[in-house]
């Protein structure tokens, strides 16, 4: 999990735990990666129904 969360937001879990800011920032592009996925994930699904 450590180095999953060091690839994915350039920080270890340890400094997520501790600095807020940190953490809140992860947070922010957590929800924003989300939700271009689930856009994404919404233009392929209307492209093979249409």
């Amino acid at each position: 999990m450590e180095k999953a969360m060091q690839q994915a937001h350039g920080i270890g879990y340890n400094e997520y735990s501790l600095n807020l800011d940190k953490r809140i920032q992860v947070e922010q592009q957590r929800e924003k990666d989300y939700a271009q996925s689930a856009q994404m994930i919404n233009d392929l699904q209307r492209r093979v129904h249409v």
